[in-house]
């Protein structure tokens, strides 16, 4: 699939898609969230395809947040419907059914940071810095920051990062909860890829059915969401990887899922 702004490539069953501008420092134009919502489509509908890697081209960005020239030139309407593609880029990847791993590389702000928060999960190098700096533009978060942001840490502390725009390090992001790990620049790509690696291994519909109880049921009562799970957890019982995962406990030996 030619892009412009968007490589993907495929090693067995992982996608890796890297956003393509480092001469721009990975920025969000429009043209680029559309490629990353072809992409993110084509993979959503491969069947090979179990698990997503992004990240940015060039090592320094993951993406350095939207270009400020695109986003100096919008007016109201304008910018309502620039917001709304990038909502539709991070609900597709957050509902894709197959995990998606950022690969945080360097710089994550703004549009950048929401695309990282509608991953299933973060690894970051130690040189990374992420945040939500619209504030001192003048505006907000436009691609849900405003809402993931306090789903993944305190309020509080969301509060702080949304009024003020600041900026944080790799192990402040750690620490509060905005990534999940935190590994050194050199071998970042290596543990993202095992990573992905060993989830490849799982079976896929457990692995969807957890994205989907989490998500769905983060907007529910306990109680609808606890029903979700049941439902959802009586329909891995109805899979075969569900009876050779118990069979190969029982036997004890390792096992081998089908995505069946």
């Amino acid at each position: 699939m030619p892009f412009e702004y968007v490589l993907m490539q495929k090693e067995g069953r992982i996608a890796k898609i890297s956003i393509d501008r480092p001469d721009k420092l990975n920025a969000l134009n429009i043209q680029t969230i559309s490629e990353l919502t072809a992409a993110f489509e084509a993979v959503r509908d491969d069947d090979e395809t179990a698990v997503v890697i992004l990240t940015g081209a060039g090592g320094k960005s993951f993406a350095a947040g939207a270009d400020i020239g695109e986003l100096a030139e919008l007016d109201a309407a304008g910018g309502k419907a620039f917001a709304e593609r990038g909502h539709r880029l991070c609900n597709l990847m957050e509902n894709l059914g197959k995990p998606i791993i950022a690969c945080v590389n360097g710089f994550a702000l703004g549009g950048g940071c929401e695309l990282a928060m509608a991953c299933d999960i973060r690894i970051a190098g130690e040189k990374a810095k992420l945040g939500q700096p619209e504030i001192n533009l003048g505006t907000i978060p436009g691609y849900g920051g405003t809402q993931r942001l306090p789903r993944l840490v305190p309020r509080g502390i969301a509060m702080d990062l949304l009024l003020t725009g600041r900026i944080v390090g790799a192990e402040e992001a750690l620490r509060i909860g905005l990534v999940d790990r935190v590994v050194s620049q050199a071998e970042l790509e290596e543990e993202t890829m095992k990573l992905a690696e060993s989830l490849v291994l799982k079976p896929a519909f457990a692995l969807k059915a957890i994205i989907e109880a989490v998500n769905r049921g983060g907007d529910m009562s306990f109680e609808d969401a606890s029903r979700l799970e049941a439902s959802l957890f009586g329909l891995t019982c109805g899979t075969a990887d569900m009876k050779e995962g118990t069979a190969a406990f029982l036997e004890k030996r390792k096992a081998t899922f089908t995505g069946r």
